[in-house]
């Protein structure tokens, strides 16, 4: 059974039919509120779609917890079926060019989804592939991330035009994502970090043009307690991110009174949540107490990705 039916943003899915998603700028703010309808509506069960043969393919050269099992998850309650297409395990580890890659598996999966370094490389598999290609992580953006943290906003104030987030932390790929899709929200998203760990600056222009259309407002500030203070919803994320190994010792060193804890959580609104994407470093980031405290939402953000994939693949894969 379609979901279609009974979706008022039906139209706004039924675009994305074959689309990519590279960026959480390739959705329009329809688009996206859509996408996190339909997400409320899987979870609810008010919704059910069947993908019934259709295959989607994970290629992952970094590590992944959430991301890999929420997929595949998310395929196997839609109808379908997952195929981990490991680098080291197929030709793609030992340098078959992306561009036979993608034309070849295009002929026998439904949708990839990548998760790998550079965003220029999946701008390359979705240049030859034939199928739909997902960010399922590159080192600028997660716009799958982002998806679910929004519908994890949305279930604690409905509403999500005119809420403030705060995010403390380096200006990575999460930062990105949830600059570029609370700015078409109509979010107000605040980055906090130190000065030199700010956010991709053609990143942070395009969503300040997005803010500016969608009646959102986006800021980088360099003092904590100035980033969180009246926000909705605390946010954080690792210091170092995969492939920053290296330089994990001196970003503690500059990252230091910057962990999200109970003190910067006591500046914020009086209902507001804590997030972070995980894996979390106790201690680093953000507080133990911060984590199980009862402002935080961080394991139903978890969760939330699978709903909001399972959207996605919906929209992607023409079930909606």
């Amino acid at each position: 059974m379609q979901a279609a039916a009974s979706n008022p943003l039906a139209p706004a899915l039924a675009a994305l039919c074959g689309r990519d998603l590279l960026s959480s700028a390739d959705l329009s703010a329809e688009q996206t509120r859509a996408l996190l309808q339909l997400a409320a509506d899987l979870k609810a069960g008010r919704s059910q779609i069947d993908l019934a043969g259709k295959t989607l393919g994970l290629i992952f050269t970094k590590a992944s917890t959430r991301t890999r099992v929420s997929f595949s998850v998310a395929m196997a309650r839609l109808g379908g079926q997952t195929l981990d297409l490991n680098p080291q395990l197929t030709q793609v580890g030992r340098g078959e060019p992306v561009a036979d890659t993608a034309r070849v598996l295009s002929r026998y999966v439904d949708a990839l989804a990548i998760r790998t370094f550079a965003q220029e490389e999946l701008a390359e598999y979705a240049h030859w592939a034939s199928i739909p290609v997902i960010n399922a992580l590159t080192d600028l953006e997660h716009p799958c991330q982002a998806l679910a943290d929004y519908l994890t906003l949305q279930e604690a104030f409905g509403e999500l035009k005119g809420l403030t987030l705060s995010y403390v932390g380096d200006g990575n790929n999460v930062a990105h994502s949830l600059l570029l899709c609370g700015a078409l929200l109509g979010v107000n998203v605040r980055i906090g970090c130190p000065v030199g760990f700010e956010p991709n600056g053609e990143v942070l222009g395009r969503a300040q043009a997005l803010a500016a259309a969608s009646g959102g407002a986006v800021e980088v500030l360099h003092e904590p307690v100035a980033a969180v203070r009246g926000a909705h919803a605390l946010y954080t994320d690792v210091w170092a991110s995969m492939g920053q190994e290296e330089e994990k010792a001196e970003r503690e060193r500059a990252f230091a009174g910057w962990c999200l804890n109970e003190e910067l959580i006591a500046e914020a609104a009086p209902r507001a949540i804590v997030l972070h994407c995980l894996p979390a470093y106790r201690g680093l980031e953000i507080s133990a107490g911060a984590i199980e405290g009862p402002s935080s939402r961080i394991f139903d953000q978890a969760e939330n990705r699978l709903h909001a994939q399972q959207a996605l693949l919906a929209a992607l894969l023409g079930g909606v």
